[in-house]
């Protein structure tokens, strides 16, 4: 995979094209052992191709994203044809295409954008039903094969699934496919989760393995097999055996949120929810809403920043804010309690905290962090989190109102 962009080598923006094809080659199955980024740069590019197309293997494939547009700093296409000493060839039928799509939009087409329409000769035309750029597929060499995409993500999706993997398919590349299943953890770290499932670590097919990101663990399920379904009836007793082992700690699967898997929760139960916040100013109701549907079961909340809208609003006593202090257990009980009276929901979750950097004193640290939550019985508890190695103010925020997503939905189970 050749990713072509100054931009990227910048970090301007963020590589996702990348994500999206490694992810899609191992599901069809493709073994994929490389990727380049490169900038806009011909000697550069012919270099990278040129070390790409050396590289073992009997049959080759080069994905290329991004330098196919009008500019003079899209380059992709004529630095190819110029390493493999094919002239360019102008396509009326792609010429006319790009015309008519400036038509659509009422713009008549700059004559820049006529260099889209120049391909190698002997390429084939892979075609773009979203943008102007089209890309090729090519066989420059024997065994070899070049795709060529556009840097737009959903451009390049979409040639990717209409055009590319049919083209792969028929062809004899897809012989087997890859299956992963991503078993989502809170509670419990990577190291932790790992010593847990060990066993599972060790084996061949299906393979296992621990990652962990913004204070979640996972484990990594895949199985190559020859289908689909092949592949998923090998997941399957993995995936039942590490979830029997951890619990409650695995809180979903794959697409799941800890937002989502608590909606699913309240809609099953009917119930609602609503939300006192201080240090998390609103990010908590954020993740909720999130959801589409949210609605159903999220009533609102309460950003109390100020001791004073604690008071008044959520009727918090001020002795205790004077005594206890705004970021104590006590604080956050009565903040989630009276969120819940206020907006006549069953549940209620409140958090109050020092996300830092500042305001922290040696009785309580920056990330100290309170979470309340107010059940359908009335009982109110609350949890002490302190989030060590400080990693910054969105960090500490984050990791609150996860934690509080993940404190009601053990509540609920």
């Amino acid at each position: 995979m050749i990713c072509v962009g100054t931009e990227l080598l910048l970090g301007d923006i963020l590589n996702s094209n990348a994500q999206f094809l490694a992810q899609e080659l191992a599901a069809l199955g493709i073994a994929h052992y490389y990727q380049t980024v490169v900038g806009d740069n011909p000697a550069r590019i012919q270099q990278v191709v040129t070390l790409a197309a050396e590289r073992s293997g009997d049959a080759k494939l080069l994905l290329f994203t991004g330098g196919l547009g009008p500019t003079p700093d899209d380059l992709t296409i004529e630095t190819l044809a110029d390493l493999f000493g094919a002239p360019l060839v102008e396509h009326a039928d792609l010429l006319a295409d790009i015309e008519a799509k400036f038509t659509a939009r009422g713009r008549t087409m700059p004559p820049s954008n006529r260099k889209q329409a120049l391909l190698p000769e002997g390429a084939m035309v892979l075609p773009n039903p979203q943008g102007t750029a089209p890309g090729i597929i090519w066989s420059p060499r024997p065994s070899l094969t070049l795709m060529t995409f556009p840097g737009v993500p959903r451009e390049m999706q979409a040639m990717w699934r209409e055009t590319a993997v049919p083209y792969l398919r028929a062809r004899g590349w897809v012989t087997t496919t890859i299956v992963s299943r991503m078993l989502r953890f809170w509670g419990i770290s990577e190291s932790a989760l790992a010593e847990q499932v060990a066993p599972y670590l060790s084996q061949g097919n299906p393979t296992v393995a621990p990652y962990a990101s913004k204070g979640e663990a996972k484990l990594r399920i895949s199985v190559r097999a020859d289908s689909t379904a092949a592949a998923l009836a090998q997941i399957e007793p993995v995936e039942a055996g590490i979830r029997a082992l951890m619990k409650d700690n695995c809180y979903g699967a794959d697409d799941d949120t800890l937002a989502s898997v608590v909606g699913d929760l309240l809609l099953q139960r009917q119930q609602t929810v609503a939300v006192a916040e201080s240090c998390t100013g609103g990010g908590l109701g954020q993740l909720l809403t999130d959801i589409a549907g949210s609605s159903a079961y999220f009533y609102g909340g309460v950003i109390a920043y100020d001791n004073r809208v604690k008071v008044n609003l959520l009727k918090v006593e001020a002795a205790v804010l004077d005594t206890q202090g705004a970021v104590s257990a006590i604080v956050a009980e009565q903040m989630a309690l009276g969120a819940k009276v206020l907006l006549h929901t069953d549940w209620a979750l409140s958090i109050t905290g020092i996300a830092g950097p500042g305001g922290g004193s040696p009785d309580k640290p920056v990330g100290l962090v309170y979470i309340g939550l107010a059940a359908p019985s009335g009982e109110v508890v609350s949890y002490r989190h302190e989030f060590s190695g400080y990693r910054g103010r969105d960090w500490v925020r984050q990791l609150s109102a996860l934690s509080a997503l993940d404190a009601l939905r053990r509540n609920l189970l």
